[in-house]
């Protein structure tokens, strides 16, 4: 592992941690960007002032937008108010949506995962199924029962169909791989501008990226922290993350 690592930013939750507000980030994605991705996590503490969101930027190499319990309010992409205790993350809305497009603007490498994926279609201006097991025809994406075990929640679950020549495909040379699944919402409608990579067998997106952006960027529905180094295209995900990361660092060192 390098001595100078890129340093890469993994964006919390705000949640309540014995009656305190606190922010919290899964070990799975510290690990994945340690180990694979080769960098030196930060957090990123939702809930800082705009300037100091702006500021975050101008230090790190990468940003990962993790999966969460919590959903994208519908008020952000104009849908009707969600049911009752539905968990949402109004801080995490705030600073994620405002900041993806300075993120993809500047080339800084951005891999976004299930609740991230869905805050980047939203930021392009795309819309978002609330319950997608809900729609005629859909899959149900999400993780079933949770008196289960842990790792049977991350298991390998469906299919999904990779666009030919695409960054996935490009990664793993096959045109179908299985992934895993725990989610409520979906894409309804594909954000402005972006490229899909993965399909469902329902239809549903799975991922895109923004092919015509500076830097490296990928928008994936399922949980590659939770398979990186036992599945192939979940380590190929981190590991070309972390190269871009690498090269990134590069360029701000270099300017520095």
């Amino acid at each position: 592992m390098p001595t100078a690592l890129p340093r890469i930013a993994i964006c919390s939750d705000r949640i309540v941690y014995r009656h305190h507000a606190a922010n919290s980030v899964s070990h799975s994605y510290v690990r994945a960007v340690q180990q694979f991705a080769e960098g030196l996590p930060w957090l990123w503490p939702v809930g800082m002032p705009e300037g100091l969101d702006a500021c975050l930027l101008e230090e790190v190499d990468g940003v990962v937008l993790t999966g969460s319990a919590s959903n994208v309010a519908p008020a952000c992409y104009g849908a009707a108010p969600a049911p009752a205790g539905t968990l949402e993350d109004e801080e995490r809305d705030q600073a994620v949506l405002r900041l993806i497009p300075r993120i993809i603007a500047r080339g800084i490498p951005l891999l976004a995962i299930c609740r991230g994926f869905q805050e980047m279609n939203v930021a392009y201006g795309g819309t978002l199924h609330p319950a997608v097991h809900e729609q005629p025809g859909a899959l149900d994406h999400r993780e079933g029962d949770h008196s289960r075990p842990l790792a049977d929640w991350y298991a390998l679950s469906h299919s999904v169909r990779l666009r030919q020549g695409g960054i996935l495909q490009r990664g793993c040379a096959v045109d179908e791989v299985r992934v895993n699944s725990l989610h409520e919402q979906g894409v309804a409608v594909l954000g402005a501008g972006l490229t899909v990579e993965a399909v469902a067998p329902d239809g549903l997106i799975e991922a895109f990226c923004d092919a015509s952006a500076p830097g490296f960027n990928l928008a994936v529905q399922w949980h590659p922290e939770a398979l990186v180094g036992q599945d192939a295209l979940s380590t190929h995900i981190f590991t070309t993350f972390g190269a871009a990361c690498r090269e990134r660092q590069q360029q701000r060192t270099a300017v520095a």
